[in-house]
């Protein structure tokens, strides 16, 4: 789905400059309980301001001031991410099965079966709306969070759409040679771009690869090398991280969101998990190192925090195959300086700018980013 740019830019350029102004004075000892009792509150606000349970759908901001009553695919399946990750943390986990039911449930909303192949549209479905655009990046965000909830709880529909929808970013090929950089996943079937994006393909051959574990099937990691190398051979800057697009004129729009640097780490990881080849390992830890190293301790406050979830869980993966101890302490630092300057203590809720909404992509990130550092575990299968 196509980000509001200049709302973010606006917010996280504002945001960044108070952060800079405010003492890095977070001294409390990170550990896991710590993790976990942030993310089961940030959640919890999540729940209370923008769940509807009657529908088991999500309003888009707090507070609603009109406009359309459910949220966009793309935040839904953001507190999707924040759901599955909370039920992912050992010690609390299974009290949040219902709820990852739950989402599963509220997404039906957004099928449309009517497609070939289908999809989930941008917007909730006939009655609840009139549907919206399919996008192949929210598909893929979702596929993800489909096989996250298959192995939770062994729901074989789950890994039966996932499937469904990378038979879905298959279809989005470009299969046409005259196009500059030939190859690659569009970003939307919207008429109104023929963008083809990282976010478009590297989250592509991360379900894929996850597909392959499971199933096996060579398909799954000859579709996923396919799309990963087209990222690296069209969209790769000479400064080692990923650029974000790339037209039909072949203009590239060179903008580094953390997002894209975290779902190649990601697809590195697990090309490693699935080939045994160290290169991939090797080539997630230079993305990673040249990531830290241009985002820092500024930079990273001035992307937007559902970029900076995606990023640090493809992070936390790498740390999983090649541990160090700077990748969460980076992610700490981060998520303990969001809560201390961002968060309302009355409300729970991120407050990025007092004249505006909360947004449900924000605060499911801050829930996710924060469950995740509770919940991953180094040499499993995360």
């Amino acid at each position: 789905m196509k980000t509001n740019a200049k709302l973010l830019g606006l917010t996280v350029l504002t945001v960044s400059l108070v952060l800079l102004a405010v003492s890095q004075s977070v001294t409390a000892t990170p550990n896991k309980r710590h993790n976990t009792e942030r993310a089961q509150a940030a959640y919890e606000a999540l729940q209370q301001y923008f769940y509807e349970a009657e529908r088991k759908l999500y309003g888009e901001t707090y507070p609603h001031k009109g406009g359309n009553r459910y949220s966009y695919v793309w935040p839904f399946a953001s507190a999707m991410q924040a759901t599955v990750a909370l039920a992912r943390i050992p010690e609390v986990g299974e009290r949040y099965a219902q709820d990852v039911q739950d989402r599963l449930d509220g997404l039906a909303a957004y099928w449309n079966g009517s497609k070939s192949p289908p999809g989930y549209d941008s917007y909730v479905r006939p009655p609840l709306g009139g549907g919206g655009d399919l996008f192949y990046d929210d598909n893929e965000w979702l596929a993800i969070e489909l096989i996250k909830a298959y192995r939770l709880t062994g729901n074989e529909e789950a890994l039966e759409r996932a499937k469904e929808l990378f038979a879905l970013f298959v279809h989005g090929w470009d299969a046409d040679e005259s196009h500059p950089c030939p190859g690659g996943v569009f970003w939307t079937q919207a008429p109104w771009s023929q963008d083809r994006n990282t976010v478009s393909n590297a989250p592509a051959a991360e379900v894929g690869l996850y597909l392959y574990e499971m199933t096996n099937d060579s398909y799954y990691l000859d579709w996923a090398k396919k799309m990963y190398d087209w990222v690296n051979g069209c969209l790769l800057a000479p400064n080692g991280l990923y650029w974000d697009h790339i037209k039909l004129s072949g203009e590239i729009n060179k903008t580094h969101w953390t997002y894209n640097q975290g779902t190649m780490i990601g697809a590195s990881v697990l090309l490693y998990r699935a080939t045994g080849d160290q290169a991939y390992l090797d080539r997630a830890a230079g993305i990673a190192e040249a990531a830290l190293n241009y985002y820092g301790k500024s930079r990273i406050y001035a992307q937007p925090i559902v970029f900076n979830s995606i990023f640090f869980e493809n992070l936390l993966l790498l740390d999983d195959a090649r541990p160090n101890p700077k990748y969460r302490k980076y992610i700490q630092d981060y998520a303990d300086e969001i809560w201390t300057t961002i968060r309302d203590p009355q409300t729970g809720l991120l407050v990025f700018d007092a004249n505006r909404s909360t947004e449900l992509l924000e605060q499911s990130a801050f829930a996710a980013i924060y469950a995740n550092l509770a919940g991953y575990k180094r040499n499993g299968r995360n």
